[in-house]
Formats: C-alpha cells, structure tokens, sequence
C-alpha cells in the first residue's frame, strides 16, 4: 500500500520547530511494508490542506497526518479532513470525558475553545491520547472502488508516538488480510553502500523476505521484512532471511533485536559483572554519557574523567610531560599513558582512553579526523587507529565513541 505522510503547520515552514515525525512515521511505515511515496508539509490553511489531501488520494491509498488538532482557530486538520471525506463533525462523549478528566488532574479551567478538541468525524475511529487533550482518529471513504485510509495524530511527539504505538498500528493490522513481521539489524564498521555490494546476491534475488539498508551516523540498520499469512510464518522467513545475511556479514553485525550499541555494551557489561572507566580527551566525554544512557549500569561504571588539557593527563592520569612534548597530546603514545594511567587509578576490568583532533582543521599536524583509542583489559592495554577523513567535529567525536563501545563489545564477547 502506497502511504503518504502529511505535517500540517506553518511553523514547521518557518523552521521554528524540526519536523521529527516525518523521519519516525517514514520509518515505522516502512518496517510495516507500506512504501512512503511522498512527504508534505502544509501551512494552517484548510483550502491547500483540502487540495494536498485529494492529490494524494489521486497516487496514495493511505495518509498520516500529525498536527492542526489543538483547540485554536488556526487547528484546522480535522475540520479540513471531514470536508475532503465527506463527513460532519459531532461531539464525541468518550472524548469530552477524557478531556474533563484531564482538565481536572492538572487542576486547570477549560476556555470554551478546548470544547473543539471533541469534536470528531461521524465515521471516525477515535484514537485517545492520555498525553494530551486532542484525540486523533482514523477515517476512511471509498473512491472508485478502492479505500483510502486518513490517519491524523496530534503534533507534539510525546503525543503521537504513543498514540501511533497504541492505535494507529493496530487499526492498519487489522485491515491487512496477511501479517507483515520485520526485525531490524545493526551493524557496525561497514558503509551502506559496501553493505549493499556484500549483500547484492541476496538483495537481487529478493522476493520475500525484503532486505533495505539504512545508513546512520556512524552505522548502517538493516531491515528484513516478510508478509505472510501468520506471522509465525513470516518471522520463520526473516530467521532464514537472518541466518543467509549473517553468512556474509556477520562479523559486523552488533544487535538483532534493533538496540543501540551504548545499550548492547552496557547490557554485556552488566551480565559478565565487567566494571569499566574512561578517560576522554577527543570525545569530550560523549562515551560516559553514552554509557549512563543504560538503566543499572553503575554496578560496573566506576569512572568516566574528561581529561582534556594537559594538565589534567598529567594529574589525574599520570601521562609524563615528556611524552606529551615529544609526541603531542594527539598521539597513540599519550593514548597508551592515558589508559595505563586510568588502570592504575581504578583497577578496572576494563579500561578505554581516547585522544586526536576532531577538527574543524589540523592541529599539531595532524589532520581532523586522526583519533586514538587505548584499551586495557585488567591491565592489558593496546592502541587502536581511526582515521575517518573527516573535517566534521561532531561526527568525529561520535565515531570515536562508537569505535570505543565496539571495542569493548568485541572484548566482553571475547571473554567468553
């Protein structure tokens, strides 16, 4: 099914705020097996929301919409919508008893406009939002014999998230006569484009399961998707989809069930009772904060120490002054010190140190980019390399981090 994904807002075409749900709905709509054929933006204006609506009908047979549902005159999604789809609004009750409720557990009086909120589509499947005050809904019509689906959520994300999670999905479920299933894998130390090569037997001769690549900072996902008649049927595909992926890729692959790597390394952590500190120069301390990130771990994170003049190498890690003249506070020779020092210091199972430019521009010689990470594991400590050839500061401090957790990732299962 053909989807189209419809913000409505003249803030967002002001860039006063970031369109965030467009990137989550394309996603999520993806992984169910709809293809997204187009994203629209529309300012609080009902005759272009009326026109962009019924074009998308013309090519789509579903749209998402998300904002234009607040109390205000200029929330005019809804209002718009039921003249497209050729319904009247009424006062929903279940609807008007959610927003009393609300009204009263924050202890704050209703103007009339609020009373707007409640108003829904004759046709509508209402969809309650707990997080706020306006429910979305589900509407559907038929046009030349085909249904077209409209789906509309309130804006704010901390809204339409759950109200997606909660009630658009299981409204699309239940009108699609097969299951889609899907699993979503990250991979790390492999470009999408060197993936996609690796991959290209399978991907050639793909029906279902489908295979789709996805590049993020720093990593690649991979989704597989199967649609069957149960979904024990298609999760039984996408296991056999996995286990022939795994075969050409499966060194790079850090997580099957679509967790971050801060969370696969703190949970691998937490399980073999590994306790770790860092020290950070580069990075700045993006690691430690990456690594808090995951519920319990400190019951193995004893330190994270941002060292970054030095000063501090030398005071809080012992790194010799001479090494820092003799070869820069950027070298591998002060990211060795640094991690021997750090064990030193705390005794930890395992211990990771960064240090090198991450840009903008080179310093010391070296170019933006050229970073180093120590690694110690109970006192065992090494060098790692990494020149990404980018002149892009934060994207660098982050792929230096990454490098650190998939080390550390390597090292737990290692351990094994």
């Amino acid at each position: 099914m053909r989807a189209t994904i419809l913000t409505v807002g003249t803030e967002i075409l002001f860039g006063q705020i970031v369109n965030t749900n467009t990137v989550f709905l394309s996603r999520e709509l993806n992984a169910m097996g709809f293809d997204v054929m187009y994203h629209h933006t529309v300012g609080d204006n009902a005759g272009r929301l009326e026109e962009i609506i019924n074009k998308s009908f013309d090519e789509c047979d579903l749209i998402v919409t998300t904002g234009g549902l607040g109390p205000t005159e200029d929330d005019l999604t809804k209002e718009t919508i039921a003249i497209a789809m050729h319904d009247e609004l009424e006062r929903h009750e279940e609807s008007l008893k959610a927003l009393l409720a609300y009204a009263e557990r924050r202890n704050w009086k209703m103007t009339e406009n609020n009373y707007k909120q409640v108003m829904m589509p004759t046709r509508a499947t209402v969809f309650s939002n707990p997080e706020g005050t306006a429910p979305g809904f589900a509407l559907t019509e038929e046009r030349d014999g085909v249904t077209k689906i409209i789906i509309s959520m309130p804006g704010p994300p901390r809204e339409m998230k759950p109200m997606w999670e909660n009630h658009a999905v299981p409204y699309l479920l239940k009108l699609q006569d097969s299951v889609i299933s899907y699993k979503i894998i990250r991979t790390f130390g492999l470009g999408e484009s060197a993936m996609e090569t690796v991959l290209l037997p399978l991907i050639d001769a793909q029906t279902d399961p489908t295979i789709a690549t996805y590049a993020k900072e720093g990593e690649c996902s991979l989704r597989i998707a199967s649609k069957r008649k149960t979904k024990e049927e298609a999760d039984a595909a996408i296991t056999e989809m996995l286990e022939k992926i795994k075969s050409y890729i499966g060194d790079y692959i850090y997580s099957e069930d679509n967790f971050d790597m801060n969370e696969v390394v703190g949970r691998l952590l937490l399980e073999k009772n590994l306790s770790i500190s860092a020290c950070e120069s580069c990075t700045g301390g993006l690691f430690s904060e990456m690594l808090i990130k995951v519920s319990g771990i400190s019951q193995v994170f004893d330190r994270g120490l941002v060292t970054y003049s030095n000063k501090a190498k030398m005071e809080e890690l012992g790194v010799k002054e001479e090494t820092l003249k003799t070869y820069s506070a950027e070298s591998k020779e002060v990211a060795l010190e640094m991690v021997k020092g750090l064990y030193e210091k705390t005794g930890s199972n395992i211990c990771v140190s960064s240090t090198g430019v991450a840009g903008p521009g080179e310093f010391n010689g070296i170019p933006a980019g050229d970073m180093w990470i120590g690694i110690s594991v109970n006192g065992d400590a090494r060098v790692i390399s990494i020149s990404t050839g980018r002149d892009m500061r934060e994207w660098n401090r982050l792929y230096c981090a990454l490098n650190m957790f998939n080390e550390i990732r390597k090292i737990c299962l290692d351990l094994d």
